[in-house]
């Protein structure tokens, strides 16, 4: 890691051990993708944000995580440097109570609970944690909201893993209310075959016409990757999407505002649907003088396993 155009080396805590070359074989390098995370200006964090029906005990919920979440050597390692600029995952002994952050709020009566969970968490967009400890922490936030009882948020640095990986392991770190004992249940998708008629009729036509779709779909993938690398490369070089709400508006100086808000709203995708005819339908009859450009990332898991994962 570099600070100050200096390489520095990030020592172990509650450890014994040295990082020697004993240390060496035992220790593993950082994945690419992990040790990208790490890169100047590239420092990333997940949030993860979770409501309860009841106020959360402290001493339980820190149990849970001693003998569920830190099994898990990534989240009871450090990420350490060692002298040839290799990052390695260095076992520790953790402390629960330096990853355990209760706030204490000023509440009043007459205070809107929503704005201030909403203000907590976004101050948590303008911190890190600190480098010398395993790179998660734990906010528990007992304060009622119009949505919860308690508002609980989970911080992670991104070379920990990515959002599908770190969501199936908090889901097989729980339990089912009915039986404590198993994982919980979720909805897996899957495609009922349709069933062949007995007597199985496929003519040539048939078969061909299936061959002529199948092309056509073939062709239009084809063409459709070809234009979107296309404009991944316009966007990367010049073409840049229309000034919004949904987009990061210039300051003061020529400066790009790098404070982040967290909010919770439920959208029906009836009203989007709504809004996109709309705004299409202004840009077909030339009503508005520019045409708005406006696109979103939208991350898709390609893991072909579903469901909770070891």
């Amino acid at each position: 890691m570099e600070c100050g155009g200096k390489k520095m080396v990030l020592k172990p805590i509650r450890t014994s051990k040295k990082f020697d070359d004993d240390d060496e074989e035992e220790a593993v390098l950082l994945s690419p993708g992990s040790r990208m995370f790490h890169e100047p200006n590239f420092n990333i964090h997940i949030v993860a944000i979770m409501g309860w029906k009841i106020p959360l005990d402290i001493d339980s919920l820190k149990a849970q995580l001693l003998s569920k979440l830190l099994k898990h050597p990534r989240f009871s390692s450090l990420q350490v440097m060692d002298e040839s600029g290799e990052m390695r995952w260095i076992p520790t002994i953790v402390n629960v109570d330096d990853h355990v952050i209760v706030p204490q709020l000023d509440v009043t009566n007459n205070m809107d609970t929503d704005k201030l969970v909403e203000q907590y968490i976004s101050n948590l967009s303008t911190t890190n944690i600190d480098i010398s400890k395993p790179q998660w922490d734990y906010h528990i936030l007992n304060v009622k909201t119009s949505h919860a009882e308690a508002t609980s948020v989970f911080r992670f640095h991104h070379s920990l893993g990515d959002g599908i990986a770190l969501m199936s392991l908090l889901l097989s770190c729980s339990r089912k209310t009915s039986d404590p004992t198993s994982l919980p249940t979720l909805p897996v998708s899957y495609s009922k075959e349709k069933k062949s008629n007995s007597s199985n009729r496929t003519n040539i036509r048939s078969l061909l016409w299936q061959y002529m779709v199948k092309l056509w779909l073939f062709i239009r993938l084809l063409f459709n990757t070809v234009v979107d690398v296309l404009l991944f490369g316009a966007t990367a070089l010049f073409l840049k999407d229309s000034q919004s709400p949904f987009t990061v508006a210039k300051g003061f100086n020529n400066k790009h505002s790098t404070r982040q808000r967290f909010v919770y709203r439920t959208l029906s995708l009836d009203d989007i649907k709504f809004i996109y005819k709309k705004c299409h339908k202004r840009n077909v009859e030339g009503k508005m003088k520019e045409q708005m450009r406006c696109r979103a990332t939208v991350l898709v898991n390609l893991r072909p396993a579903l469901g909770v994962q070891a």
